[in-house]
């Protein structure tokens, strides 16, 4: 680890401590689980620091860097990562030992505070903040929707504090759609959908999320169906959350979209350069121990543009080998510790967000993208759409067809020839496609 930063040299003495905890070396650090991997040269020695050192560490690391809440020792190794050998967790609070178990246990992270606001976000977080306080609201449900890592998951927990902090005494059931359709199938089992029943249509705040998991579910959409009606027409608050739009989610029965679409439907969108600029402010001011100059933030903003998720983990990750190695942080220290991440995020354009920028672009519904409509103001679009998929992603033709509603890869290629011949006399067309590729490469 090279340096000492939290006086384990001083109290097991030189020796000891150049001998065991010197050539350990910094590995992952986990932005989600706040796990900091310490890893040693082999086996035996990662034994013996973790049986000998390892609350220690853990309590060195918490206080130290608040963003570590615990420390696993492993063995290094060429190949794949061992399984954990040991995951330190934070103690419950006093208070959380007589808690209901089956109460939501919301991130104490994840609250409206912290929830950094820009164009992308704007609207959902407006809409989630009204429905977590306002005494009345003027839409019910409220459905939040966007690709993973851009904080619907904190939203959902930050409405969870909020409507608990006003209303102490409320009943809030908070669960994925994917636990949902386990429970309710175990009800059946063991005949109690009664109780099932009546555990979530007597919340007076329900929040689920990712409910395109129970695409497909018939019996468990039934019942979701009629749970969502009856938290609606009781005047309870229902919060839903999606990885796509109502319109974009197959296999869901139509009437389960309708009331979706009744209520208000807010999209967070990617963050752009100052959405991200902010975040990393937002949260270098809870690290005041960590300097980072201010064209390293932009460095990190202009770079790590796949997610807020992944842009909170690099940063993690940053002041984490910083306090561990002494080093200063400019950008090329970046460009060491983040060489995967950078490296990573230089290409990463996916089908799905060729589709959603086109059909923005020619103000179309992106469900048009795989749809069987030939006509000209949907069939155009389309084909930009495919010639983009094979320009900026490394997807195979039969790949991009499967991903246009699945289509044969001769479609495809005729739409990327079709393309490319019109960009040579269609200026406007031209002008279309250099635009869109600068805005998915961000």
């Amino acid at each position: 680890m090279g340096i000492d930063p939290y006086g384990l040299r001083r109290d097991l003495g030189a020796r000891t401590f150049d001998g065991w905890l010197k050539p350990a070396a910094l590995g992952d650090l986990d932005p989600e689980t706040g796990t900091l991997d310490i890893v040693m040269p082999s086996q035996f020695m990662a034994d013996w620091v973790r049986s000998h050192f390892g609350d220690r560490l853990a309590l060195a690391w918490k206080s130290t860097l608040p963003l570590v809440r615990s420390v696993r020792v492993m063995a290094g190794t060429d190949g794949p990562r061992p399984t954990p050998l040991l995951i330190l967790e934070e103690a419950p609070e006093p208070a959380a030992r007589g808690r209901d178990p089956s109460a939501p246990n919301f991130d104490p992270r994840y609250r409206f505070e912290t929830f950094v606001i820009g164009k992308a976000n704007e609207v959902a977080a407006t809409a989630a903040r009204t429905l977590a306080t306002a005494k009345t609201v003027s839409f019910n449900p409220l459905f939040i929707h966007g690709g993973t890592g851009r904080g619907k998951t904190h939203l959902l927990h930050a409405i969870g504090h909020a409507f608990l902090a006003q209303n102490r005494s409320a009943k809030v059931v908070s669960m994925s759609a994917e636990k949902f359709m386990v429970e309710f199938i175990r009800a059946l089992k063991e005949n109690d959908t009664i109780g099932f029943k009546q555990r979530l249509r007597s919340a007076d705040l329900l929040l689920i999320d990712d409910v395109q998991f129970i695409a497909g579910k018939d019996s468990t959409q039934e019942e979701f169906f009629h749970t969502m009606n009856e938290i609606i027409t009781a005047g309870r608050r229902l919060v839903i959350t999606s990885d796509r739009a109502p319109q974009d989610l197959d296999g869901i029965a139509p009437r389960i979209l309708s009331r979706l679409s009744w209520g208000l439907v807010a999209d967070i969108n990617s963050a752009d350069f100052e959405l991200r600029f902010n975040i990393i402010e937002t949260k270098l001011a809870a690290l005041p121990a960590v300097d980072m100059p201010r064209n390293v933030v932009e460095f990190l903003a202009r770079r790590v543009t796949s997610s807020i998720r992944e842009l909170e983990g690099a940063l993690n990750r940053i002041a984490a080998y910083a306090m561990m190695t002494g080093r200063a942080i400019d950008i090329a220290f970046v460009e060491e510790v983040l060489a995967n991440v950078l490296r990573a995020n230089q290409r990463r354009i996916t089908i799905d967000e060729i589709q959603a920028q086109v059909a923005e672009h020619y103000r179309i519904r992106k469900a048009e993208m795989t749809s069987a409509r030939r006509a000209r103001e949907v069939a155009r679009p389309r084909q930009v759409a495919m010639y983009l998929s094979k320009q900026l992603t490394p997807k195979s033709l039969p790949d991009i067809g499967r991903r246009f509603g699945g289509r044969d890869h001769t479609t495809v290629i005729h739409a990327v020839r079709q393309i490319e011949k019109l960009r040579a006399s269609d200026a406007e067309l031209d002008a279309d496609i250099r635009l869109l590729t600068r805005q998915l490469e961000g």
